[in-house]
């Protein structure tokens, strides 16, 4: 259940109920692809991060160690000891950007695994029966994740599909929380609005999915090449039609000044792998900006990476041994950058709320749009 507290003009202020624990929103949603952050970090360290909801991959985690496994398991809170609320996508973006040979039907998609090249078939009731096994918290309807640019033709019939396959995902969960060995019976499902770059057919596809009264939405399909204009044209766009009640979710999104962007524009949840990526690459996101700890500069730079930032990478250890770290090769220079630029991205949401609580969003959004985009 999504409560709405507060708003300042499009950008919201909530609570997300959930059987697992109450997320405060707007939140950032720490991924962890197939069970494990990228970089050396456990679901234990999330707990020092300010970690609110952990985001497992539904069609990694079918292909290995294979959702039965992780059901007998106990479920995939279970399985990697975090104890909060868990997000499951719904394999469709991986079918669409990871297997070379796919097949599309009404029925679902026929695709060759990326690990071993063995054929698979997902369809809606597949993809909810897998994400019933991990036991997540959310799970995500199963959609078309169309390519971009797509005609508008393709785009249409997209939609209708996606549709379709949102009412049959609607269907299938609610026969598996029925069941007697079901994880988790409470298990929520988001759909998903499509509509590529076509402001119409977005509309059009928010307005139809709205009416069949979900337990959240997202906007998908975004941050796939479009301009950041283009995205935030499209959030707002689709923003009017998007149920007040519910919470909105934009998948894959994005960078700090994205997500400031669209929390501007009324988006209350988000995930992306960024932070944890440009880590593994020395880049640390800061109060101050974007920096490579791959620069000679920083050699006997004794200073924390953010003096702003309270992270326990920052308490600890300077930026002169972390880019040593980085130039040893060693592995703790990657598990040492995603913990800080993981704490960063949830204590930027830390900030974002504090703004909206004390009703200066605008203020604080005006402050450090171009202050966090900046490569120092």
């Amino acid at each position: 259940m999504y409560k709405l507290i507060k708003q300042e003009g499009n950008a919201r202020r909530g609570e997300f109920i959930t059987v697992h624990g109450t997320v405060q929103t707007p939140a950032f949603m720490n991924v962890a692809t197939a069970g494990a952050i990228k970089g050396g970090v456990s679901a234990l360290d999330l707990k020092d991060l300010d970690c609110q909801v952990q985001l497992c991959n539904t069609y990694h985690l079918h292909l290995r160690p294979g959702d039965e496994v992780v059901k007998k398991l106990g479920g995939i809170r279970n399985f990697t000891r975090w104890q909060g609320p868990v997000l499951t996508d719904s394999g469709g973006f991986q079918v669409f950007s990871l297997a070379k040979l796919r097949n599309i039907k009404e029925e679902g998609v026929t695709f060759a695994s990326h690990i071993d090249g063995h054929k698979i078939f997902m369809g809606p009731e597949e993809s909810m029966r897998i994400q019933s096994n991990l036991g997540s918290t959310i799970a995500m309807a199963f959609d078309e994740c169309v390519e971009n640019p797509a005609t508008y033709d393709y785009a249409r019939k997209s939609i209708d599909r996606t549709t379709r396959w949102l009412k049959r995902c609607q269907a299938e969960m609610k026969r598996l929380n029925s069941l007697d060995d079901t994880i988790n019976k409470n298990q929520l499902l988001f759909g998903i609005n499509q509509g590529c770059t076509y402001h119409d057919l977005r509309i059009e596809h928010m307005k139809t999915i709205a009416d069949l009264n979900l337990d959240g939405y997202a906007i998908g399909g975004l941050a796939v090449g479009e301009t950041a204009e283009e995205m935030y044209s499209v959030i707002e766009s689709v923003e009017p039609h998007m149920p007040k009640d519910k919470i909105r979710y934009l998948m894959g999104v994005g960078t700090p000044a994205n997500i400031l962007e669209a929390v501007r524009r009324g988006v209350d949840i988000f995930d992306c792998v960024m932070p944890t990526r440009n880590a593994r690459h020395g880049h640390a996101f800061t109060s101050e900006g974007i920096r490579n700890l791959g620069n000679a500069k920083y050699t006997l730079d004794e200073t924390p990476l953010d003096p702003e930032c309270n992270c326990p990478v920052c308490r600890n250890f300077s930026r002169a041994y972390i880019h040593h770290l980085f130039k040893a090769g060693e592995m703790l220079a990657m598990r040492l950058t995603v913990m800080h630029n993981l704490y960063f991205y949830n204590h930027l949401m830390v900030k974002i709320r504090n703004a909206l609580d004390e009703g200066r969003f605008e203020e604080f959004y005006k402050e450090n749009i171009d202050k966090i985009s900046k490569r120092i």
